[in-house]
Order: structure tokens, then sequence, then C-alpha cells
């Protein structure tokens, strides 16, 4: 499913308009990212938690010449499934 099947799907089941369900859906992934951005965790219980977890500074490979390359630390993303999502596809 991408976007558009997803913000259909949405209008679909709580009657509205596309229009409406696409920003409602855009309202939830800016605010989702914000708080991401300042370290937070989203939390929906049910659903499952978004958080972020940070990754260190590392040495990899260049497959092609087999140089050392320096990989930058970063902060990543993180979705833990919650315990009602996790039943539901069991």
């Amino acid at each position: 499913m991408n976007k558009q099947e997803l913000i259909e799907a949405i209008a679909n089941e709580v009657e509205v308009t596309k229009a409406t369900a696409a920003g409602c859906l855009d309202a939830f992934i800016n605010t989702v990212t914000k708080v991401l951005k300042k370290k937070g965790e989203v939390r929906l219980v049910g659903f499952g938690t978004f958080t972020t977890t940070k990754r260190k500074a590392t040495t990899g490979r260049n497959p092609q010449t087999g140089a050392p390359i320096k990989i930058a630390a970063s902060t990543q993303p993180k979705f833990r499934p919650g315990k009602s999502l996790k039943d539901a596809l069991n």
C-alpha cells in the first residue's frame, strides 16, 4: 500500500474527502517527525511506539576497492509494535 492508497482507505473508513484525509495523514507524519527530532517518543497504546536510537560511528569497507571508509554516527528512527498489533497479525 502506498501513500495514495492509504489516503483513500482512510477517507473511505471515516467518510471524509481525500483532501481531508491527506491533510490528517500529513499532520500525523509531521508531528511524529518533530517529536522524534526532539529525541521524544510517540506511544500509541495497542499499535506501537515510535522512538529514536543512536548509531555510533564505524569503519566500513568500500566493496569495489576494499578501502576503509568512515561511516558517521547518526540517529535512526525505530518502531516497536504493540501487543494488539502483534496479536492481530498472528
